[in-house]
C-alpha cells in the first residue's frame, strides 16, 4: 500500500514538473524602447514560441532590401492555392512586390507571402533560409523560420523580445514604414479591392503607427504595436493574449506617463585626458523613468594609439546592463 501511494505521489510530481513550465511559458510579452531596443517591462520575452502572421513583418524586410518593390511577379499555383488568410490571388496574374507587400501586412495575405517569397528567394524554402540568414545578421537569437507566412510548425518560433526587434528594424527602413503604417490601401490584382489595415489601433489610435496583427489555434492571439508620442516611441508585442488591443493601449500609456526621453550626453566636445578630446556630433537620448535617470553610467572606450582617423565608443550603462552605443571622434591634441 505504501509502495502504491509513492508511486502515485511521484507521478503527481512528474506531471507538475512536466506540465507547469509549458504552461507558464504557453503566452509572453516584451515591451522595448523603439529607438535603442531596451527592454522596458516582459515576460517570459525570451521563451520562443509561435507567433502566427506577425512572421510577416520579417518576410516584408527581407523582400524589401532583396528586391525592388516595382519588381514584376506572376503569381503560381502554389502561391495562389496557399492555405489560410488570402488575398484572392490567381495563378497566372502578375503584379508588383509593392501590391503584394500591402496585402501582406495589412491584409496578411498567405498567398502574397508565398508569391514575395517565390519572387525574392526562389521557392518558400530558399526564402526561409533567406529569413534565418537575415535574422543571425541581426542578432536575433530566439527566432526560427520555417515559411513566409507564419503557419503552425513546430520549428516555427520567435520570442516576444525577438519579435519587438524584428519591428524595430524593420521600420526603421522607410519603404517598410510606409506600407505597414497605411490604414487602406486599393488593391490592383485582379481581385483588389479597398484593404483595411486588420490592425486596429493603427486604424484607430493616433499614437499607434504601424504594427501586425496574427492568429493561429496553437499560437493564439499575436500582435506587435509601435507608438510614438511626444517623441517616445514603443513597441510592444503579445503572443497568446486574448485581450491585446486593450493590453497594447495600455503599456504604451503607462510608457508615455512614466518615461521621459532624457539627453543623457549632449552634442559637443569633451576633453578626456590631457592630450585627448572627444566629440560627439550628435545628442544622445534614452527613454527612462525618474528613478533611473540617476543610474545611467557612462564608459569610454578609446584607441590606445594615435592614428589619423580615430574613433571611440561611448557606451551608456543602466544597472551595469549595455542600453546604447554612440561612436565617438577621437582628437589628439
Amino acid at each position: 500500500m505504501l509502495r502504491r501511494y509513492i508511486i502515485g505521489l511521484l507521478m503527481v510530481v512528474l506531471l507538475l514538473i512536466t506540465t507547469t513550465p509549458s504552461s507558464a511559458a504557453s503566452s509572453s510579452y516584451a515591451v522595448i524602447d523603439a529607438e535603442t531596443g531596451r527592454l522596458l517591462a516582459g515576460s517570459n520575452e525570451n521563451v520562443p514560441l509561435p507567433i502566427a502572421s506577425l512572421t510577416k513583418m520579417w518576410t516584408a524586410l527581407v523582400a524589401i532590401e532583396n528586391l525592388d518593390l516595382k519588381t514584376p511577379v506572376t503569381i503560381s499555383q502554389r502561391a495562389a492555392t496557399s492555405e489560410g488568410s488570402s488575398i484572392y490571388l490567381t495563378a497566372g496574374e502578375e503584379t508588383t512586390l509593392e501590391t503584394l507587400l500591402y496585402g501582406l501586412l495589412l491584409r496578411s495575405g498567405n498567398d502574397a507571402a508565398a508569391a514575395i517569397a517565390e519572387a525574392t528567394g526562389g521557392s518558400l524554402e530558399g526564402f526561409s533560409k533567406m529569413m534565418n540568414d537575415t535574422a543571425l545578421f541581426y542578432g536575433l537569437e530566439n527566432t526560427h523560420f520555417e515559411n513566409p507566412s507564419g503557419l503552425h510548425n513546430e520549428k516555427h518560433l520567435a520570442s516576444a523580445y525577438d519579435t519587438a526587434q524584428m519591428l524595430r528594424i524593420a521600420m526603421k527602413n522607410e519603404k517598410f514604414e510606409k506600407i505597414a503604417s497605411t490604414k487602406y490601401f486599393k488593391g490592383t490584382t485582379g481581385n483588389g479591392t479597398l484593404w483595411e489595415n486588420k490592425h486596429k489601433l493603427v486604424r484607430n489610435n493616433k499614437f499607434a503607427i504601424a504594427g501586425k496583427t496574427g492568429y493561429t489555434k496553437v499560437a493564439g492571439r499575436t500582435l506587435a504595436t509601435y507608438f510614438e508620442k511626444d517623441g517616445k516611441k514603443v513597441i510592444v508585442v503579445t503572443i497568446n493574449e486574448g485581450n491585446d488591443w486593450v493590453v497594447h493601449s495600455n503599456f504604451a500609456d503607462y510608457v508615455f506617463k512614466h518615461y521621459t526621453n532624457e539627453v543623457i550626453a549632449k552634442e559637443g566636445t569633451y576633453s578626456v585626458q590631457s592630450d585627448i578630446n572627444i566629440k560627439l556630433t550628435e545628442p544622445q537620448h534614452l527613454l527612462l523613468t525618474k528613478k533611473e535617470v540617476k543610474k545611467v553610467k557612462h564608459i569610454l572606450q578609446l584607441p590606445r594609439s594615435k592614428t589619423k582617423d580615430s574613433i571611440g565608443r561611448w557606451s551608456f550603462y543602466i544597472d551595469d546592463q549595455p542600453v546604447k552605443d554612440a561612436i565617438v571622434d577621437v582628437q589628439w591634441k
